[in-house]
């Protein structure tokens, strides 16, 4: 049988986790998707999935020939790509970020990239944590972060810069801050990362660490521009969440004259190597989308 053919077969049942669900994605019977892996079994000569009556999972074996048969097929398209042979731009791609940035400006890129490449399938995974880029079978990830991982390549793509903002209603009830120090009696809205909620200043070359405190905290950045929006406090958000309601004016920015710390918006991918064509397109297109001496949420509005 196309060994091609039987690793495609082997990549979709270890993303989905049903041979069912494989044979309706691929328009294939349940007999030939069962065939296409027992022949990539006796090729490789070993067993690829420990399959029950409820569940599959990979063997050891299997999470190896995951790697290289991902790697194979991607090559594969490259090659086919770059030689003209493939018409489109095709391929599949499991991509993550954080919710906030995955709403704010990330799913509308995404969106765009597919009107240019619409064989191109992307799979959105919106998790508030880092994932493990093997285990959890992600081709890229969207990372808010000064630091990355030994072993994985990232480009940068944006600066991510935040803002101290609260609604309105709060500031002519508890008054604006003039000054960092201000902030001590006004109630701060807080995410809850487990260290102690604090700000870092900086205005005129120097720097104010300002202890946060308040009554409430959240996990989720939603969370805590809803709670601002509410009137609760004032919160410190990302410049890329906030714009429009800056604009419209629910929520206000507090001292404004003072920067905060700024974390760097990343692509972060496990290899160079063998890099499938629609992965390298996206993270071009995002670095296009994304780039320049101001994130596109910082410039200046045109007329």
């Amino acid at each position: 049988m196309d060994r091609l053919t039987a690793m495609r077969v082997f990549i979709d049942i270890a993303e989905r986790g049903s041979m069912s669900a494989t044979a309706d994605a691929l328009d294939m019977s349940r007999p030939m998707v069962s065939r296409y892996l027992e022949s990539l079994e006796a090729w490789l000569g070993v067993r690829l999935l420990h399959r029950t009556t409820r569940r599959l999972a990979l063997t050891a074996s299997g999470e190896a020939a995951l790697k290289a048969c991902r790697d194979m097929v991607a090559l594969a398209d490259d090659m086919r790509a770059q030689a003209g042979e493939a018409g489109e731009v095709q391929g599949r791609l499991r991509l993550t970020s954080s919710p906030s940035f995955a709403e704010a400006q990330l799913t509308a890129a995404v969106v765009d990239f597919q009107a240019l490449y619409p064989r191109v399938e992307i799979d959105l995974v919106m998790l508030d944590r880092t994932v493990d880029l093997v285990q959890d079978r992600i081709d890229l990830a969207i990372r808010l972060s000064n630091r990355i991982d030994e072993g994985l390549v990232s480009r940068q793509l944006a600066i991510c810069r935040s803002v101290l903002c609260a609604s309105p209603g709060y500031l002519a009830r508890a008054g604006s801050p003039q000054v960092p120090a201000d902030l001590a009696a006004h109630r701060c809205i807080t995410h809850s990362n487990g260290l102690a909620p604090s700000y870092n200043l900086a205005n005129g070359g120097k720097v104010t660490p300002v202890a946060a405190r308040g009554t409430l905290s959240a996990n989720e950045t939603s969370i805590l521009k809803a709670a601002a929006l509410a009137g609760a406090g004032i919160a410190m958000l990302p410049a890329y969440y906030v714009g429009e309601e800056l604009a419209r004016g629910t929520l206000e920015t507090v001292l404004a004259d003072c920067a905060l710390d700024t974390i760097a918006i990343q692509a972060v991918y496990l290899s160079r190597r063998h890099q499938p064509l629609p992965l390298r397109l996206l993270i071009d297109f995002f670095a296009d989308r994304f780039g320049g001496e101001l994130a596109p949420w910082d410039r200046p509005p045109t007329a």
